[in-house]
């Protein structure tokens, strides 16, 4: 190990260097003129090192230093040791930034870093989908220069970021944003921005739920309670009205009882884990028992159900959530389609799995409705739906129940022509 230069040492080396010359100056004359010239081959000595100090520095790539003789080799010795250094600390630190870069990549949020005067410091791939930002590109831009919402531009402007910022979208109107910033290192903030879209829809379709449930057991709840204030007179009991009071009471009952029973329902798909779909479902014993079934909803109506299904297609899944979903597809097409026009059923190996199909001759539903039918409570014609005793959970049942068979439903609807309802189970799960 070489050891660091030190004033001793270079004293010794120097008196070393010039003992010889002393001594021979001295005994053969000419000692100011050999003192002389050996101070100049020292100099040139240190030049030429000087220069393969330099030589190294700027152009050589190799770590390892020049050999070094002398006063020179602690020196070259020493930064080597330090560019050693810090070379493993840039490593060192490039590795953090690295592992920084890849957890920030990592998170389900979109994140920025940038300075105090809104300058971007860096930001995930997942904000430069969200917020449209570039990087490198923008590196060094000011931050709301490039979302140039109002807003964005107070907040910033404004710098409390005690109060998350709630937005639509620059980029897209039908998406919300949560922006959060917080202190990150000095002079420098960091921002997390979460697209909350999904839980403002979910927020939404809670209040909405809670509102129609109150709304639907509201109405056969006054009509009864306005029945049962009639029976305190007891000539009304017996009275002619009494037939009529006790119908409309069994009427209504009979639509809380539905409405409670399509909740609960609803409920227990909802919260059930995936079922293991291992349970042999035979679909046509269930499509037989819910033709007899639907011949008796039909009634008056007189509509001509036809039924074409393969007897020997059976599979697995859920015996219960199948029932529901294909019950309410049915009983669906037989409460919306006018009297006497058709409805068929079809059960079938269609090419992706098997398939069923219920397809009426009804009015038909327009465009706009089509991918809000899903939704609990939601009803094109509420009117009409209230007189055939619908309450807007059926097909909300039925797109839980298919989920859990990896399935979706499809409808097809043009008015005046009518619509159909599939959907189309895995082939997988095909007998």
């Amino acid at each position: 190990m070489v050891e660091r230069l030190s004033w001793k040492k270079l004293a010794w080396e120097l008196a070393f260097f010039y003992l010889p010359w002393f001594i021979i100056g001295w005994l053969f004359g000419g000692l100011p003129w050999l003192l002389l010239g050996a101070t100049v081959a020292m100099l040139l000595w240190h030049l030429h090192q000087q220069v393969k100090l330099s030589d190294w520095l700027w152009k050589d790539k190799s770590l390892m230093p020049p050999s070094g003789t002398g006063s020179w080799e602690p020196l070259f010795n020493g930064i080597y040791r330090l560019q050693k250094r810090n070379r493993r600390r840039r490593k060192e630190l490039a590795n953090l930034i690295r592992r920084f870069r890849n957890g920030a990549e990592s998170l389900p949020d979109a994140v920025v870093v940038f300075e105090r005067d809104g300058a971007i410091v860096w930001c995930n791939k997942l904000a430069q989908e969200l917020l449209g930002l570039r990087m490198p590109d923008d590196n060094g831009q000011h931050i709301s220069n490039l979302i140039r919402a109002p807003e964005f531009v107070s907040y910033i402007a404004d710098a409390n970021y005690d109060v998350p910022l709630e937005m639509r979208s620059h980029l897209n109107s039908a998406r919300t944003l949560e922006f959060r910033t917080m202190p990150y290192a000095e002079g420098e903030y960091l921002m997390v921005v979460r697209d909350i879209t999904q839980l403002k829809q979910l927020e939404g379709m809670r209040r909405n739920f809670f509102a129609n449930v109150s709304h639907e057991l509201r109405t056969p709840m006054t009509v009864l309670r306005g029945y049962l204030e009639m029976t305190e007179d007891p000539e009304m009991v017996v009275g002619p009205m009494w037939p009529k009071a006790h119908g409309v009471m069994t009427e209504q009952l009979s639509r809380m009882e539905s409405l409670v029973e399509q909740l609960l329902t609803l409920s227990k798909i909802e919260a059930a884990a995936k079922p293991e779909l291992d349970h042999l479902v035979d679909v046509p014993a269930m499509l037989d028992v819910l033709q007899k079934e639907a011949q008796a909803l039909s009634g008056d109506s007189e509509h001509v159900l036809t039924f074409e299904v393969d007897t020997s297609l059976k599979v697995k899944g859920n015996d219960d959530q199948l029932r529901s979903a294909i019950s309410n597809l049915v009983y669906n097409a037989v409460k919306h389609t006018p009297p006497k026009a058709g409805i068929t059923v079809r059960w079938y190996r269609a090419s992706k799995g098997p398939r069923l199909e219920v397809q009426d001759s009804g009015e038909g539903i327009a465009p706009q409705h089509l991918d809000r039918l899903t939704e609990r409570f939601y009803r094109v014609d509420k009117a009409r739906s209230r007189e055939t005793g619908g309450s807007g959970l059926g097909l909300a049942i039925v797109k839980h129940a298919l989920s859990h068979h990896d399935a979706e439903l499809d409808i097809q609807s043009e008015l005046g022509v009518g619509s159909t309802f599939s959907f189309t189970l895995p082939e997988r799960l095909a007998c």
